[in-house]
């Protein structure tokens, strides 16, 4: 007997072992600017063996729309993309993860254009295509009126020692602050919107950002870049996100963001001006696409439960109950013991009767005493009919007593 219940235990640990699907491996759309695709090998390298959650890279590096489509088509599970792309029913937005800041940089000899002048004729790289750079850019150009011949893009900003496959005039993009990098276009300096004085002055900012409602103020501070910021440079912010299909597994975007939020310190630690405000209370009400049912269990974690939510009020609703219970069976204790006290006089008043009967009592005076024991009975039945006396066993106690002193008293007449 006790070699088969081990080996019974011994299936149910194997069965249990063999349910346990392992860590999750999600495909994460490579970003094409490499700052971003920097930061999520960074992110990848720290989901190790222990993590519920393991991120491998695509091949191609995509941004924006692209990295949507990859998305929706099932190339890919999740992706980083700025919160100004336009809406799609398909994608779910997980969580922000950090600012990235618009800069608009301009070679030195043209600093003092500005607007339409500052493009006309120009080189410009403003991201690739279906990016949020690009789509910012375009939106810009139609808004001066400027035409496709009136400027030329640049595809590629990235190579060998200068940092440049072909010098832009003019380079527009969406990237976190990052002095290093932009370090790299030696001789641009960053054009500011407006004035810090301005924000909220009803000012040219402020009609991008009621325009835009994703974008918000933001002000580069004097010599972030050095040459490049010689005084302060006021421009704009959208987040970037972290997307998903709407139909990915909840319990795994949870766990995504579980690891992601664990490993904040390490992600601050490499680059404190982005994660440092990362935090447990996700913000979503900015969110472009509709937040994945996972980030939603994940923000109601803590929230009670319907049982915990109204718990205190079933235990006011129990407490008076039994309240009420308590109250009932008193009050019926104390009916029950008047109604014992009125019968109760009933017994002395017989009792006393039958006793003063005696040898010497006459025939007038017994025919009394039966009189007033039969009164007794009427005035007994009389509050049994108004429930003023119960029809217990004490009743017919009464009434079997009262009966047996009738007969002795009738025998002695």
């Amino acid at each position: 007997m006790r070699k088969i219940l081990a080996t019974f235990w011994l299936i149910g640990l194997f069965m249990l072992s063999a349910c346990d699907s392992g860590p999750h491996e999600l495909r994460f759309v490579t970003p094409a600017l490499s700052i971003d695709r920097e930061i999520v090998e960074d992110m990848a390298a720290l989901f190790d063996g222990e993590s519920s959650v393991h991120i491998a890279l695509t091949d191609s590096p995509l941004a924006g729309e692209a990295a949507l489509a990859a998305i929706a088509s099932g190339d890919a599970d999740i992706a980083l993309v700025s919160n100004n792309l336009p809406f799609r029913n398909d994608i779910a937005t997980i969580m922000p993860l950090y600012p990235t800041v618009l800069h608009i940089a301009q070679r030195g000899r043209n600093t003092a254009l500005a607007g339409a002048e500052m493009l006309r004729d120009a080189t410009v790289f403003a991201g690739t295509e279906g990016s949020a750079s690009r789509l910012t850019f375009e939106r810009i150009v139609k808004r001066i009126g400027l035409k496709a011949g009136d400027y030329r893009y640049v595809s590629d900003l990235e190579d060998g020692s200068s940092g440049l496959a072909v010098e832009p005039d003019v380079v527009i993009l969406f990237a976190p602050i990052s002095p290093d990098r932009v370090a790299k276009l030696a001789g641009f300096v960053l054009s500011s919107i407006g004035d810090p004085n301005e924000i909220g002055s009803g000012g040219v900012l402020d009609a991008a950002v009621m325009l835009n409602p994703h974008f918000r103020p933001f002000v580069i501070p004097v010599g972030t870049y050095g040459d490049a910021t010689p005084g302060p440079i006021v421009t704009v912010a959208v987040d970037k996100i972290l997307v998903a299909r709407d139909d990915l597994d909840s319990t795994i975007v949870y766990d995504l963001i579980s690891e992601i939020l664990r490993h904040r310190p390490a992600l601050a630690a490499q680059r404190p001006g982005l994660f440092r405000q990362l935090s447990d209370e996700i913000d979503t009400s900015q969110s472009t696409f509709i937040v994945h049912a996972g980030t939603q269990a994940y923000l109601q974690r803590d929230e009670p439960t319907i049982y915990e939510r109204y718990s205190g009020i079933a235990e006011v609703v129990v407490s008076a109950i039994v309240a009420f219970g308590s109250a009932l069976y008193a009050t019926s204790r104390i009916l029950r013991l008047r109604r014992k006290n009125r019968i109760d006089k009933f017994y002395t008043k017989t009792i006393g009767l039958r006793r003063s009967v005696n040898e010497s009592t006459g025939q007038e005076e017994l025919q009394n005493v039966i009189d007033e024991v039969r009164r007794l009975q009427s005035d007994a039945f009389d509050l049994l009919v108004d429930e003023k006396l119960a029809a217990d066993e004490s009743f017919r106690i009464f009434i079997t007593l009262s009966n047996d002193v009738l007969q002795q008293l009738g025998e002695k007449l």
